[in-house]
């Protein structure tokens, strides 16, 4: 009787690791907003900005726009 109390108990364990895995694992709502996920639009923006073919204010005027 010991012997299959302590087996789901370590049953149990595992379903609950693999829970809590899971849910850190996705992406918060907050975090959809990452660099990496960042309109078409503003990479375009940012990489004419790098470029040197605008100059900061007017990436910053076109950002606030598409924004």
């Amino acid at each position: 009787m010991g012997f299959g109390f302590i087996f789901w108990l370590i049953v149990l364990a595992v379903i609950i690791a693999v829970a809590v895995w899971f849910v850190r694992s996705r992406p918060l709502a907050d975090n959809q907003g990452s660099l990496d996920q960042r309109s078409p639009t503003i990479k375009v923006l940012e990489e004419r900005y790098a470029r040197g073919e605008i100059n900061r204010e007017e990436c910053l005027q076109k950002r606030d726009i598409i924004d």
